[in-house]
C-alpha cells in the first residue's frame, strides 16, 4: 500500500464514520493539518500515527491490524530528537498522551531519569533545561503537556508497572530540595492501586545492563529512547526481547515498603545536602 492509497483509505474510513477531520485529529492527539497531509498522501504516517487515527475512529482490532500491517513497511522506526523538537516538543508529549490513552497495561523501565508520568513540575522543568535546552516558552508548554499526561494514572481499568534503577534516584540534575520533593512524589504514587513501582538497588547482582530506557504498551508496541532518537517497534520478536528484559530487572527490584524505605533514605540524604548549603 502506497502513501497515497493508505491516506485515501484512512480518509474513506473517517468520512464513513461521519466524523470531521478536526474531531478525529483531536482524538488522535495530532493537528488537523497533519491529519490532512496524511489523508491526502502528502506525508507517510508512522505506525503510531495510523494506530492513533484508527483508535480515534473506533475501528475493530481485526481491521486495525490490516492497516497497521500496511503501515509497517519497516517494523522499526526512528525519529531524531531534533526533528521532534522542531515540530514542537509539547506536540510530541501529546502524541505520547494519545498512545498512553490507548494502553491498558504499561510497563516502563528507566535507567536514566524519573519516568515522565511520575515527575513533579520542578523535576520536569529541570529535565527540559538540560542540553539542548528548550526556549522558556516552549519549555513551559512542554512541561504542562507532560503533567497533563499524568491524569491517566487515576483512570480505572489500567495498570502501570515502573522499574527504576537506584542510581536514577541519586542523579542530581537539579537542586537537592527539588530531588527530595520528587522522591516524596515517587513514594506517594507507589500507593496508587493501579501503580506498581520497583527500584533496582545498587547492591546485589544484576541481570543485565541498563542500556536504554523503554516502555512496553500492551505487549504490542515498544518505545525506546536513545541519545539521538526515539525508536518504536511492533515486531513481535523485538517486543518479546524487551518484555524479557523488563521481567529480568523487575525480578531483582524492591517493591512496597522496602522500595519506599530505600527512596525515603535517598530523599533524606538530599535534605541533609540542602541544609548544608
Amino acid at each position: 500500500m502506497t502513501t497515497e492509497s493508505l491516506g485515501r483509505a484512512l480518509r474513506t474510513l473517517r468520512e464513513a464514520s461521519g466524523l470531521t477531520g478536526s474531531a478525529v485529529a483531536r482524538r488522535a492527539s495530532m493537528s488537523a493539518a497533519k491529519l490532512s497531509k496524511i489523508e491526502n498522501g502528502r506525508t507517510m504516517p508512522t505506525v503510531q500515527d495510523v494506530d492513533l487515527v484508527l483508535s480515534a475512529l473506533g475501528v475493530s482490532e481485526e481491521a486495525k491490524e490490516q492497516f497497521l500491517a500496511a503501515a509497517r513497511v519497516k517494523a522499526t522506526e526512528a525519529t531524531a530528537w531534533r526533528l521532534l523538537r522542531r515540530m514542537g516538543a509539547w506536540k510530541h508529549q501529546n502524541t505520547i498522551k494519545g498512545i498512553e490513552a490507548n494502553t491498558k497495561a504499561l510497563r516502563l523501565f528507566q535507567g536514566q531519569l524519573i519516568p515522565g508520568l511520575l515527575q513533579t513540575p520542578e523535576y520536569a522543568t529541570a529535565v527540559f533545561s538540560l542540553p539542548p535546552a528548550l526556549p522558556d516558552e516552549t519549555k513551559a508548554r512542554t512541561v504542562v503537556a507532560r503533567l497533563e499526561r499524568q491524569a491517566v494514572l487515576y483512570e480505572e481499568g489500567r495498570s502501570f508497572h515502573f522499574v527504576i534503577c537506584e542510581h536514577v534516584l541519586r542523579w542530581l540534575i537539579c537542586e537537592p530540595a527539588v530531588m527530595a520533593v520528587q522522591l516524596d512524589r515517587l513514594a506517594s504514587l507507589s500507593r496508587l492501586p493501579a501503580v506498581s513501582i520497583g527500584v533496582v538497588p545498587q547492591t546485589g547482582r544484576k541481570p543485565d545492563f541498563p542500556m536504554t530506557c523503554f516502555s512496553i504498551h500492551d505487549d504490542s508496541l515498544v518505545i525506546v529512547e536513545t541519545f539521538h532518537s526515539e525508536v518504536t517497534t511492533r515486531d513481535p520478536r523485538d517486543v518479546q526481547t524487551y518484555v524479557d528484559t523488563f521481567d529480568r530487572f523487575a525480578a531483582v527490584a524492591l517493591y512496597g515498603d522496602d522500595m519506599r524505605s530505600l527512596v525515603e533514605g535517598v530523599r533524606d540524604e538530599f535534605l541533609r545536602q540542602q541544609e548544608r548549603r
